[in-house]
């Protein structure tokens, strides 16, 4: 199974915030688990609004759990031209459309995802 990290959730995996089994079980038996560029462009904006205070990097926090990286590819951004309009929040479109085209599972605390027809794992 291939695994894209919502941005809550990798905070939450980060800080050892409690989650479902299943969830933790998912993540430690992926064959991939990503985390998307759109995370680290969202951390980093909250945080430099005062919105959100972090310990270290997406990158690192990444790095650290063995996850990769997934870049926005234009197919990416072009894929969002597709999607109904579920969410007006650009971070969570973009996450939408990675997961649609690469094939990933999205974890996820927001049951919205679904409604993309994208494969989610609540968190």
């Amino acid at each position: 199974m291939k695994l894209l990290l919502d941005t809550h959730v990798l905070i939450w995996w980060d800080r050892g915030v409690e989650l479902p089994d299943s969830v933790v079980v998912a993540i430690r038996d992926a064959d991939l688990v990503y985390v998307s560029a759109a995370t680290a462009w969202e951390v980093a904006i909250k945080a430099s609004l005062g919105r959100l205070r972090t310990r270290r990097t997406v990158a690192a926090a990444a790095a650290e759990s063995g996850f990769d990286e997934l870049p926005i590819r234009i197919r990416h951004a072009a894929a969002v031209a597709e999607l109904p309009w579920h969410h007006r929040d650009p971070f969570d479109r973009i996450l939408a459309a990675q997961a649609r085209v690469e094939g990933l599972t999205l974890v996820t605390r927001d049951p919205i995802f679904a409604r993309y027809g994208v494969r989610t794992l609540q968190a």
